[in-house]
């Protein structure tokens, strides 16, 4: 059974049977697990560690959830990329943004499988297969014709060695497929995508990228000797200095959990990771990239997502009032 620890839209592909080994191990101290979640892949073992100016018209939006969103239209509507579409936080992304008349889905994916596999979840969204490692590729430069808005959720992904034995006492060893070490995906993978959308003339460019960053001996540093945290905010920092408007946002440990029925909180430089609210659903993300796209307040900001448990406080449903209470810059 395949198991994934999850920071953010870092994934950490193990095996369920190590699971508890990992957690213990002291590898992860109680304040680095702090910023980790699991999520099991199998929905039977599931468990884990978003303004327009005054004169825009408003719309009420009624989401696949019970909540009602009062969002101010934006003038970056039109066609949206969203790069990584084929894991889980992409899709979810890409569904909202299908399911909004404002916007044109867009997702790229890396091969054909997933290709065909997001088409069956995302009907009628326009899907594109390029590698974000391959910049030069005719097909990765394509897939900014027209596009107003990126949304990048790519990360690399590291995966633990074979052999690994949870009675042994050891720590489990990690490493990264070729071409998918996180100084190729997470810097200059996220460095093309950022030049590709300078030369489109693209508005506003939305990351997703992992709470964390802060701490250079994070332990999701270490693995596969990746330094992934570091890549990651590497990039977030060329995009600032781009030019390009932008919003970052550092989630937490991500919970596969329907969206919309918690109150969500921004904060800075990790604030949350040393308390016992350092969660999010991933779904809620995913809203708060599209919202994210409509209110001026989100832009020029980096901020870190968590959520209270459900039932814990007043459902989040004023996006505008969210960004308003984050500040801007790195």
């Amino acid at each position: 059974m395949s198991t994934q620890i999850l920071l953010g839209s870092s994934r950490v592909s193990t095996s369920a049977s190590s699971l508890s080994h990992i957690r213990s191990s002291a590898l992860f101290s109680k304040a680095s697990e702090a910023s980790l979640s699991t999520s099991f892949l199998p929905s039977t073992h599931k468990a884990s560690f978003s303004a327009a100016s005054s004169a825009a018209r408003l719309r009420v939006q009624r989401p696949t959830s019970s909540r009602v969103v009062v969002t101010a239209m934006a003038d970056n509507q039109g066609t949206v990329l969203v790069t990584g579409a084929g894991g889980r936080t992409g899709r979810l992304v890409l569904e909202k943004l299908q399911s909004r008349p404002e916007f044109t889905a867009r997702g790229m994916v890396r091969s054909g499988a997933s290709k065909e596999t997001l088409a069956g979840s995302v009907p009628g969204a326009d899907i594109v297969v390029a590698d974000i490692i391959k910049p030069t590729d005719k097909a990765f430069a394509s897939a900014f014709d027209g596009v107003k808005a990126l949304i990048i959720v790519t990360s690399a992904v590291p995966k633990m060695k074979p052999g690994f034995d949870p009675s042994s006492g050891q720590r489990p060893e990690f490493y990264f497929e070729e071409g998918g070490e996180p100084e190729k995906v997470d810097w200059l993978g996220q460095k093309a995508q950022i030049d590709a959308a300078r030369r489109a003339g693209v508005k506003q460019v939305v990351i997703v990228g992992s709470a964390g960053g802060t701490n250079e001996k994070h332990p999701l540093n270490s693995l596969g000797n990746g330094n992934i945290l570091i890549w990651k905010r590497k990039a977030e920092q060329y995009l600032v200095d781009s030019g390009i408007p932008y919003t970052i946002i550092r989630a937490g440990g991500l919970l596969d959990k329907e969206g919309g029925k918690r109150e969500l909180l921004v904060g800075k430089d990790d604030e949350y990771l040393s308390s016992n609210t350092r969660t999010v659903p991933r779904a809620d993300v995913a809203e708060v990239c599209v919202q994210a796209l409509l209110f001026n307040e989100a832009k020029s900001k980096a901020f870190d997502l968590v959520s209270r448990e459900e039932g814990d406080g007043p459902v989040t449903t004023d996006f505008k009032a969210l960004f308003a209470k984050t500040t801007t810059g790195m």
